[in-house]
């Protein structure tokens, strides 16, 4: 795989989060950036840092870690 593959837009993790957009904003991990992830089961909206989306699962409805501001 090619290095920052799950940081592209429409990038899905295998809990069904998908990518939406990079914020530019700083995130809470060294040297990351924190990405809008949209739940394509439910539709929530929240942030994470680029280093967590692979892993990601829903705050709202797959007991996930609480979202990171967006």
């Amino acid at each position: 795989m090619t290095a920052g593959y799950s940081t592209r837009p429409g990038f899905v993790n295998r809990n069904n989060q998908q990518v939406v957009r990079s914020t530019g904003t700083p995130g809470t991990d060294y040297m990351q950036t924190v990405y809008e992830i949209r739940c394509l089961d439910c539709g929530t909206r929240y942030g994470a840092n680029g280093s967590d989306i692979f892993q990601r699962r829903c705050p709202a409805c797959q007991n996930g870690r609480p979202g990171l501001h967006i």
